[in-house]
C-alpha cells in the first residue's frame, strides 16, 4: 500500500480550516492544521507535508513571507505550496508565484473541484517527467474560476 500524502492547512480562520479538512479528509490524505506561521513551521518540522495550503493573511506573519522563508531553505524546495486567499487579482497571483508558491487558489474555495486539483498537483509531483507548476507557472488551476 502506498504512503498517504500529508497535507498541511495553514489558516487562522477555524471555519476555513474545518472546511478544508472536511473537503480533503475523505481523499485518503493525512491532514494537519496550523493557525499561524509559527504553528505551520512547527508542524512542518514535526511531520513534513507533501502539500501546504497556505492562507496569505496570517495573524503573526504574511503568508508570502512564510513561503519565501520555506523556499530559501534547501529542504523546502520540494514542498508544494498553494496560496489560498480572498484576493483574486492577477497582481496578487503573480506576487504569490514570485514568493515561491506553486499555485494560487481564491476563496471561497470550490469544494467540489478542490479534491481533483489536489490529486492532480500531487500526481504531477510524483511524476517528475510531467511539467510541474514550478516550471510552468502560467497555468491557472483555480477551482473557483474553473
Amino acid at each position: 500500500m502506498s504512503e498517504r500524502a500529508r497535507i498541511l492547512v495553514v489558516d487562522d480562520n477555524a471555519a476555513n480550516r474545518r472546511l478544508l479538512k472536511l473537503t480533503l479528509g475523505g481523499g485518503g490524505y493525512d491532514l494537519d492544521v496550523a493557525d499561524s506561521a509559527a504553528a505551520a513551521l512547527a508542524a512542518i518540522a514535526a511531520r513534513r507535508p507533501a502539500l501546504i495550503l497556505l492562507d496569505l493573511q496570517l495573524p503573526d506573519r504574511d503568508g508570502l513571507e512564510l513561503a519565501r522563508q520555506l523556499r530559501r531553505d534547501p529542504a523546502g524546495d520540494d514542498l508544494i505550496i498553494v496560496a489560498v486567499t480572498s484576493h483574486s487579482s492577477a497582481g496578487h497571483r503573480e506576487l504569490a508565484l514570485a514568493a515561491g508558491c506553486d499555485d494560487y487558489l481564491t476563496k471561497p474555495i470550490d469544494t467540489r473541484a478542490l479534491p481533483t486539483l489536489v490529486a492532480a498537483i500531487l500526481a504531477a509531483r510524483r511524476h517528475p517527467d510531467r511539467p510541474g507548476k514550478r516550471e510552468g507557472k502560467g497555468e491557472d488551476k483555480d477551482p473557483h474560476h474553473g
